[in-house]
Parts: C-alpha cells; sequence; structure tokens
C-alpha cells in the first residue's frame, strides 16, 4: 500500500535538490543577466557567454549519460556545480583569463547538471506515481512546476543582489552552501531506481558514450529537438538583447536587475501553476498559451520605440516572457521525461544540446544582427517549433498506449509508434 511516508520522502528530495539550484544560481543567475551590460568592453561579456554555451554544446553529446552512469545524478549534480562555484569566483576577478577558462569550465558541467536533474525528478515522479497509483506524467509535471517555482526565484534574489549593490557581484558562498546542501540531504537515485525498475547491468562504455546520438532513431526526438532550440534562443535574446538594446538603452543598466527580477518572479509563480493545472488542461493548450504570449511580444516589440518615461512596459514585456518561459521549462522536461522514459540521460542530453545550440547562436548573431532580424528569426523559430511540436502530438493522439502501471512503459509499443511515424 502507498503511504504518506513515501509522498514525503519523494517530495523531501525534490525540496533538496530544489533548494540546492536555488542556492547555485543565485549567484550565477544576476552575473549572467548582467555579462553583456557589465564586461561590455571588446565584447568579453558576450564572449564568455557564448564560451560558456559552447562549452554546454559540446558536453551535451557526449558527457550527461555518462557521467550519470559511472557517478549517479547526485554524484554528478554535485561535481558539476563545482563548475558554477568556480565561475562566479572567476567573476571577481574578470578579465579574458579569468571569465573565459572559468566560462568553458561552468559549460562543460551544465548539461550534465541539468540532464542529472531532469532525470532525477522524472525518476522520483514515476516513482511516485506508480506506488500512489497516479499517472506518471501528472507527478513529474507537478515535480517539474514546484522545482521550478523554487529554482526561478534564484533569479529573484541573485538581480536583488546586483541591482542594490551594482558594481559588485553576488557572493559565491550560495554556491558551496548549494554543494553541501546536496551532499548532505540528497537521496542517491540509483537507490530509487532500483524500486522501480530493478537492479540492471551497466552498459559497456561506448554504447553510454554514443547513447545521445542513438536517440536520434526516434523520429519523435527529431521533431522535438526545435523545442530546446527555441527555448535556448528565446531566452538568449532576453538576457541578452532585452537587457541591453531596451533597457540598458533607454532606462540605464542600472534597471536591469529590477526588469529581469520581475521576469524570474512571473516565471516561478507561473511555473508552480502550470504543474498543477497540465493535469486539467493537458499540455497542448500550455504549449498554444506559451506560443501566443511570445508572437505577441515578439510583435508588440517590433512596434514599439522604448522611451524611459516608459517604465511600467518594460516591467510588462519581462514579465509576459516570463509567462510564456514558464511554458516551455516546465512542459518541455515534462515532455521529453515522459516520452523518451527509457532513455532518460540520451534524452536530457538532447534536450540540452538544443538548448545550448540556441544560447549559442542568440549570442553569437547578437554583435552584428539588428534587433529586428532577432524578432524575426525568433517568429520563424517558433513557428516551425509548434507545427513540429503539433506533429508529434497528432501521431501520439493516432498511437494511444495501452494503459498500464503508472510510472512504467511499454516499450515494444514506443517502438511501434517510433516506426510509423
Amino acid at each position: 500500500m502507498f503511504s504518506s511516508s513515501t509522498m514525503d520522502r519523494s517530495l523531501r528530495n525534490v525540496l533538496v535538490i530544489s533548494f540546492g539550484f536555488l542556492l547555485l544560481f543565485t549567484a550565477y543567475g544576476g552575473l549572467q543577466s548582467l555579462q553583456s551590460s557589465l564586461y561590455s568592453e571588446e565584447g568579453l561579456g558576450v564572449t564568455a557567454l557564448s564560451t560558456l554555451y559552447g562549452g554546454m554544446l559540446l558536453s551535451s553529446m557526449f558527457l550527461p549519460p555518462l557521467l550519470i552512469d559511472r557517478l549517479g545524478c547526485k554524484g554528478t549534480i554535485i561535481l558539476s556545480m563545482c563548475g558554477y562555484v568556480a565561475f562566479s569566483v572567476g567573476n571577481f576577478f574578470a578579465s579574458w583569463y579569468t571569465l573565459i577558462p572559468t566560462s568553458i569550465l561552468l559549460g562543460l558541467g551544465a548539461a550534465p547538471l541539468w540532464s542529472a536533474q531532469c532525470t532525477y525528478l522524472t525518476i522520483m515522479g514515476n516513482t511516485h506515481a506508480e506506488k500512489a497509483g497516479k499517472r506518471g506524467k501528472d507527478v513529474v509535471n507537478q515535480y517539474f512546476g514546484i522545482f521550478f517555482l523554487v529554482f526561478q526565484s534564484s533569479g529573484v534574489w541573485g538581480n536583488l543582489i546586483s541591482s542594490l549593490v551594482f558594481g559588485q557581484t553576488p557572493s559565491q558562498g550560495s554556491g558551496v552552501l548549494a554543494v553541501l546542501m546536496i551532499a548532505a540531504f540528497l537521496e542517491p537515485i540509483r537507490d530509487v531506481q532500483r524500486e522501480s525498475e530493478g537492479k540492471k547491468r551497466s552498459p559497456p562504455f561506448w554504447s553510454t558514450l554514443l547513447s545521445t546520438f542513438k536517440l536520434y532513431r526516434d523520429k519523435r526526438l527529431c521533431l522535438l529537438i526545435l523545442l530546446p532550440l527555441y527555448s535556448g534562443l528565446q531566452q538568449g535574446f532576453l538576457s541578452s538583447e532585452y537587457t541591453r538594446s531596451y533597457v540598458t538603452c533607454a532606462l540605464g543598466i542600472r534597471f536591469v536587475g529590477y526588469v529581469m527580477i520581475c521576469f524570474s518572479a512571473t516565471d516561478a509563480l507561473c511555473s508552480v501553476l502550470y504543474g498543477k493545472v497540465s493535469q486539467h488542461t493537458g499540455r497542448v493548450v500550455l504549449y498554444a498559451l506559451g506560443a501566443v504570449t511570445h508572437v505577441s511580444c515578439m510583435i508588440a516589440l517590433l512596434l514599439w520605440r522604448p522611451r524611459a518615461d516608459q517604465l511600467a512596459v518594460f516591467f510588462v514585456f519581462s514579465g509576459l516572457w516570463g509567462v510564456a518561459d514558464a511554458v516551455w521549462q516546465t512542459q518541455n522536461n515534462a515532455l521529453y521525461g515522459v516520452l523518451f522514459e527509457k532513455s532518460k540521460e540520451a534524452a536530457f542530453a538532447n534536450y540540452r544540446l538544443w538548448e545550448a545550440l540556441g544560447f549559442v547562436i542568440a549570442f553569437g548573431y547578437s554583435t552584428f544582427l539588428c534587433v529586428r532580424v532577432k524578432l524575426y528569426i525568433l517568429l520563424g523559430v517558433l513557428s516551425l517549433t509548434m507545427a513540429a511540436y503539433g506533429l508529434v502530438e497528432w501521431v501520439e493522439s493516432k498511437n494511444p498506449i495501452r494503459p498500464h502501471a503508472p510510472g512504467q512503459a511499454n516499450q515494444a509499443e514506443d517502438e511501434e509508434i517510433q516506426t510509423k511515424m
């Protein structure tokens, strides 16, 4: 029978990983938002961000499945967090010789960190659903909603510190606390996996290393790669272009942090809301909401001529951007976890790969394309993304999987769906 202690245990682990990320990104979030404005000389800030996501792009191809298989989710998270702490330290002595190496280090650790986090929450959600007699996708959605509620609030605290004490960067002490919290309180995920799936022999080294690419045999993944690509593009636009070309130009750099606080707060609140309502509305409705909101913002930004006396408008745009971003963050991660349950590590590695590519593209063309062109690119990619996503949902609806135990997948039926596409 299902007991409340099982629920308490699952929720405790979700909260531990959520607050661990909150502490880590309280320092990092403020630094990222100010990179392009604070270190604008010779393009150091944008170059550091491009290097960071380039490293993430490279590590996404190979490292996440390998590290998770060898170290487990907990060990991977702890090791990867150390790269973020190093990046925070590098910003205290900002130069080409400190920011670029630490950006590479952070980038190499970012993909394994996020892949391990997503894998952890997916397994936790499915394990809890199986014992509680609930649908796995509902619990996974709820857990991602809780995580992003806590995590996105890191942007509030990090940007608040940067705004109130401008010219100084948030202290890296919170990053050290994050590492200690995960090490001390997070339950190793391998123990949870054994309870739900049974102990399995580790696959060969090369099979694990190349598992990210082998998953492309699934046609659904090939269609869904646009979701993380667009996610990276739109986040890159907000943190680089909107803060620099709109906020900094019209209001001054001192308002960047406050505008990003509005984005983070809205994102956090909507994340937990979507995690709750998705079981009633379904994910298609939420994706439609996110797409319509972003399209409306982009069209308005194309027509708007920002002025200093329009202070409230800057916050309206960042708030609406957060409403839509919460859809991409919660629903994308839950969707990948549900559709690719048997290959979670490789699926989330692919997710981070394409999201990182989106960031690299956004920061890469930041210096030589005008804002109008960038908005047109976003509109085009979003249109293609929704079309590809809609096709996957249509195919899924035409090939329903027979009911089975919550949190478990029918491998034969999954393979049949993949070959029909």
